[in-house]
């Protein structure tokens, strides 16, 4: 794991608010340009339309995750499954790069939440034994060579009863994968969102089985 400068900011959704800490772009920018950092750029440092989108959601319809079990996968800076652990009696957060996990952890304790775990899981290697009773899930569906094993996955999830909160930016490439869960859905939403001067607009989808 590395270390990096990192800045606090305050999210708000609701009557939630949450601190996050998130690295210094530059910085990571720096990192990989002298090669100090190999693999793919650490998307995971920076905040997403998608994910606010998710907290959004989340924060109208609190009765998804109320006193529920909650698992957030490739949670990146662990924003929503923070949020949601507000409502849930207990979240996990993770992602498959340890740099992620360390930065979530930190926030977890900046928060002062004691009913949310930080952990690595990777979604291509998932224990078997792995449950929850809803699964959050934030701008996963760019890189179509996942997009097989990602569907594998959230079948796998619905086929044990977890209901899906799935967020996702409106791409072209996307829609192919999309489309297969559309049988799932028991409820679509749209919302737009502003972040440094863009403008998105983000899909919601709720996915459940039966």
């Amino acid at each position: 794991m590395h270390t990096y400068p990192t800045n606090s900011q305050s999210f708000s959704s609701g009557s939630v608010t949450v601190q996050l800490l998130v690295p210094d772009l530059n910085e990571l920018r720096r990192a990989y340009e002298a090669g100090a950092q190999s693999g793919p750029f650490p998307y995971w440092a920076k905040l997403w339309p998608s994910a606010i989108a998710l907290c959004r959601f989340i924060t109208v319809h609190p009765s998804l995750v109320e006193d529920k079990k909650v698992l957030e996968l490739a949670a990146g800076l662990g924003l929503p499954g923070i949020l949601a652990a507000h409502y849930a009696s207990q979240v996990t957060i993770s992602d498959y790069v340890p740099d992620a996990v360390q930065a979530m952890t930190q926030a977890v304790a900046l928060n002062a939440l004691t009913n949310i775990t930080c952990r690595w899981l990777d979604w291509s290697a998932l224990p078997p034994d792995l449950s929850a009773e809803v699964l959050l899930l934030s701008d996963i569906n760019y890189d179509p060579s996942a997009f097989e094993v990602l569907l594998q996955v959230l079948t796998g999830f619905l086929s044990k009863g977890t209901t899906i909160i799935l967020t996702t930016p409106q791409r072209l490439m996307a829609r192919p994968f999309i489309e297969q869960l559309l049988p799932y859905c028991i409820q679509q939403e749209e919302i737009a969102v502003s972040l440094q001067d863009e403008h998105t607009f983000i899909n919601v989808l709720v996915l459940r089985f039966g």
